[in-house]
């Protein structure tokens, strides 16, 4: 069985940063890397189910035209509105996923530190939602703590080997230590320099 919402809403409520997304290195590097591995420098469209309280959010929103963020906990889309504040084409809402999956498309859809809280089953609902909205140029990012989570029905290794065989797309990068798991996968399955050089021939034919 999936976690139950209250689960998100006592973890916010006597604190606006429950994993110390702010003050630890572990996750401020970990957010670097993620960010580094995105294989685009700006995107069209984002979207980030289980958006927690914004720090990934606010720099995933500099990426893009327009930010979508999601999460259960009313505590946790209030704050990361406060985060967002200023930022004109961010938009954060509440809902239970895989089932109130808003409208795309998108061309990134970014798991960080979800899919062990759901169940197999909804995470492959999860995964099939996702591949309805992604765009014709698409690209998923999959990020999560590999140590098993005490009440998560599902581990890092789990989620990501249930990413691997229900999406239909290219894994572009990979990304294994210790602590956490890492994967981008791409409906394209060209390299970041292979894409640029493609573009700039195309934009410059007679150059080689």
């Amino acid at each position: 069985m999936s976690v139950a919402d209250d689960y998100f809403d006592d973890l916010f409520q006597n604190t606006d940063d429950p994993w110390a997304f702010r003050q630890r290195w572990y996750e401020r590097r970990k957010r670097a890397l993620t960010l580094a591995t995105l294989p685009r420098e700006h995107y069209r469209s984002i979207f980030e189910p289980g958006c927690a309280n914004g720090e990934l959010s606010a720099a995933l929103a500099g990426r893009c035209d327009r930010f979508l963020g999601c999460d259960t906990s009313n505590r946790a889309v209030n704050l990361a509105r406060q985060r967002l504040d200023g930022v004109a084409h961010a938009t954060v809402i509440q809902g239970r996923l895989p089932h109130d999956w808003p409208e795309g498309p998108f061309d990134l859809i970014v798991f960080s530190e979800l899919g062990y809280y759901l169940d197999a089953q909804d995470l492959q609902q999860l995964i099939r939602r996702a591949l309805t909205s992604l765009s014709d140029d698409g690209q998923l990012l999959a990020c999560h703590w590999r140590p098993a989570i005490e009440g998560c029905p599902l581990d890092a290794e789990q989620v990501h080997r249930l990413l691997a065989e229900h999406l239909p797309l290219h894994r572009t990068c990979t990304h294994r230590e210790a602590d956490f798991l890492l994967d981008v996968f791409s409906r394209d399955r060209l390299s970041v320099a292979q894409k640029e050089f493609d573009d700039d021939r195309r934009a410059h034919p007679g150059s080689q």
